[in-house]
């Protein structure tokens, strides 16, 4: 379970401005970039002040309206026509971006971990990129728990919050980082698993299904080549 799988509730409530935003000719690229600069901003603004309280508040909602953004530019492309291969790369350039300008700057405050800090975002970055991956090998783009993209942004919001409220950083954040880090490596290990699950599964419907004995006979005539 993952705080994805709410994704389909939160886009129909976001439904009305994305249509809005369709009509205002502004386009799923658009949106995906000014998740990514706001990421930028505020990420660089925490990094510049991180010894104020107020700039952490700054945080969850950043990461709040990101997570809106990208459920927008979503709905844009894919419901309004806006799919192109520019668009699939910014939105999985932007995601990774996004995460490690927001996420670095932890690792600022005094009593929370650079080196705890800098393996989380790592290791969330390989799972974003294993998620990816997955297409390579002919199965779907993963998005398996139990530590995605959305419950990456609740855990540093929670944090920032915490913060900037007032709590001493220490053991907690680290202790808390460390539970994060475990989990975006099951994350890692889920995806994988998956990935390579869906593909053998699609593999073995090509091979026994309409057609397979007249392309395993095409395999079988064609001469080897090797990858240089």
């Amino acid at each position: 379970m993952t705080i994805y799988d709410l994704k389909p509730a939160f886009q129909k409530l976001l439904r009305p401005a994305c249509n809005a935003l369709a009509k205002m000719g502004i386009t799923a690229n658009q949106v995906t970039i000014a998740a990514m600069f706001l990421s930028i901003v505020t990420g660089t603004a925490l990094a510049a002040l991180h010894d104020e309280r107020w700039v952490l508040f700054l945080v969850p909602f950043a990461l709040f309206l990101r997570m809106a953004l990208n459920a927008i530019d979503g709905m844009l492309a894919r419901e309004h026509g806006m799919q192109s291969a520019l668009g699939g790369l910014l939105n999985e350039l932007g995601d990774v971006i996004s995460d490690v300008v927001l996420y670095l700057p932890f690792g600022l405050i005094a009593g929370i971990s650079p080196v705890a800090v800098i393996v989380t975002v790592v290791l969330a970055v390989l799972s974003e990129m294993t998620g990816v991956v997955a297409v390579q090998i002919g199965a779907k783009r993963r998005y398996d728990g139990p530590m995605g993209k959305s419950d990456r942004a609740f855990a540093f919001g929670l944090l920032a919050v915490l913060l900037g409220f007032g709590l001493e950083p220490g053991a907690w954040a680290n202790a808390g980082l460390l539970v994060v880090t475990m989990l975006t490596a099951a994350t890692i290990l889920n995806r994988a698993r998956a990935a390579l699950h869906q593909a053998g599964t699609v593999k073995s419907r090509a091979e026994t299904g309409p057609g397979a004995p007249a392309r395993v006979a095409a395999r079988q005539s064609t001469p080897a080549s090797s990858n240089g």
